[in-house]
């Protein structure tokens, strides 16, 4: 199962150009729930940039909405990812720092 999640975020967060932002987006997730809108004034980027990261994340089973799709109801790193945070943070310090 960690082999798939290694290729997983190799691909989500070193493998394309939105990667940086996931990076930055998993972070702050990992720190404290937030919603799309206070992400998106914390992290300074664009409301719907947010929003397309987010539901890539929440797709792929590295974030969560426990409370639903409801306005305004957090995300929060999934119990997947935080239980292997390692891993993300290891495939974090290898990306070119060009991509970080």
């Amino acid at each position: 199962m960690t082999a798939a999640l290694r290729q997983l975020l190799w691909y989500l967060i070193a493998g394309t150009r939105g990667g940086v932002n996931r990076v930055r987006i998993l972070e702050a997730l990992h720190e404290r729930p937030y919603n799309a809108n206070q992400l998106s004034e914390t992290l300074g980027l664009d409301y719907r940039t947010i929003r397309h990261h987010l539901e890539l994340l929440q797709k792929n089973g590295l974030i969560s909405r426990p409370s639903g799709d409801a306005y305004a109801s957090p995300y929060f790193v999934s119990s997947y990812l935080e239980g292997n945070y390692a891993i993300f943070e290891e495939i974090r310090k290898k990306m070119p720092s060009s991509r970080r």
